[in-house]
């Protein structure tokens, strides 16, 4: 994935559902939803120990298929091998983008993904990515 990619990619989707989020504020996926929220996505979080809870004011789901409105990308932050599992889901719900988070990396699922038309980011983190590449609102 190239700079361009990935900006393309950050300035078109507005929904992310957030796979592995955490109501606690120490974890990263914490962070970053909370970041997200702040740039203007909308940001449904995904665990199933928290589903129907809120987490930053937003209700959590048990998993992709629960979310009521198309996704435009899947942010894992899951171990890399939950990945493939996660793709298959994103794939059935028409994400567009399947977004690994860092040190998630899963060549299958990229495969995957990729052979039905999604853009894949894997190893890298919306959060760093976004003021990096002058995209911070």
């Amino acid at each position: 994935m190239t700079d361009t990619d990935i900006a393309d990619i950050l300035t078109s989707v507005k929904t992310i559902a957030l796979v592995g989020a955490s109501d606690n504020p120490s974890r990263a996926s914490h962070g970053v939803m909370a970041y997200l929220l702040q740039q203007g996505y909308q940001v449904f979080p995904v665990n199933p120990a928290l589903a129907g809870k809120e987490i930053l004011g937003q209700k959590t789901y048990g998993s992709l298929t629960e979310i009521p409105v198309k996704v435009d990308m899947v942010d894992v932050f899951r171990r890399s091998e939950a990945v493939y599992d996660l793709a298959q889901q994103a794939i059935a719900i028409d994400a567009a983008v399947l977004w690994m988070q860092l040190g998630v990396i899963n060549e299958q699922a990229a495969v995957l993904a990729k052979n039905v038309g999604m853009q894949v980011v894997m190893d890298r983190c919306p959060k760093i990515e976004i003021p990096r590449l002058g995209l911070a609102k």
